[in-house]
């Protein structure tokens, strides 16, 4: 069963996540979303895509922990490196993208929405945050670069630093969202601002992200590989997966 539902509107993808209450990110997804950035990067119809969660209380929980867990070294390595490559994808993708949160963001699933260009948040009750730093790993690589071009030194340092959850008032102070809207407005909001901005006549628009990606996606590269292996070796530290095993208990 798929975890993610597509369609378009009038030129415009919605790519919903569908994978329970909770949208768990898990290996399938990953890949799902990967083929979906794929197909719309070679359409010449698909002019802006909108992320969303067809669930009501969660955008995503973040990292399927159940899933990955037990998974042997190797593995647990290879999925990293496609949700780490998965994010380069969605952050470099050539239409304008927009992030469309009616619920709680979380790790994994705030990481998501942190790839988009523009983040519409719900005015209901809704968190999100980086918590990564309490379960004793670092962000990853591609996040901290990302955050950091998005919200400033400071600010990334003190959502990172702290792994806090925010409110939505607090993360429009910050930067990281860029409007509150009401929940019964918020995919016609989302929708209607990547219709415009892709609208934008000839490849103006698609060189001004470049211009604005390219050096974030350079300096990933660079330091991909290393980051990539230090955040294995911490994810199967004795502390981390205690740290894990009691993340799992609330999930």
């Amino acid at each position: 069963m798929s975890t993610i539902t597509f369609e378009v509107d009038d030129s415009v993808g919605i790519l919903a996540l569908d994978n329970g209450p909770k949208n768990p990110i898990t290996s399938e997804m990953v890949h799902e979303i990967t083929d979906m950035l794929n197909d719309v990067r070679s359409s010449s119809d698909i002019r802006g895509l909108v992320m969303a969660s067809r669930g009501e209380r969660f955008f995503s929980i973040g990292l399927d922990l159940p899933q990955l867990i037990d998974l042997e070294r190797d593995d647990f390595a290879a999925f990293f490196n496609s949700f780490n490559r998965l994010c380069i994808d969605l952050y470099s993708l050539p239409v304008p993208t927009i992030a469309a949160v009616n619920g709680h963001a979380i790790a994994g699933g705030c990481i998501l929405a942190l790839c988009c260009d523009q983040r519409y948040a719900s005015n209901g009750r809704l968190l999100m945050g980086l918590n990564e730093v309490k379960l004793g790993v670092p962000l990853p690589y591609p996040t901290d670069r990302m955050l950091h071009q998005l919200v400033g030194a400071r600010n990334a340092y003190e959502i990172a630093a702290s792994g806090d959850f925010y409110g939505p008032e607090p993360l429009l102070k910050m930067g990281f969202v860029d409007k509150i809207i009401d929940p019964e407005l918020l995919m016609e909001k989302a929708v209607s601002r990547a219709r415009e901005l892709g609208a934008c006549p000839g490849g103006g628009l698609s060189k001004i992200k470049e211009y604005r990606v390219r050096p974030v996606v350079e300096d990933i590269w660079t330091e991909l590989e290393a980051s990539e292996a230090y955040f294995v070796e911490r994810w199967y530290s004795d502390e981390v997966r205690k740290q894990l095993r009691d993340a799992i208990s609330k999930f």
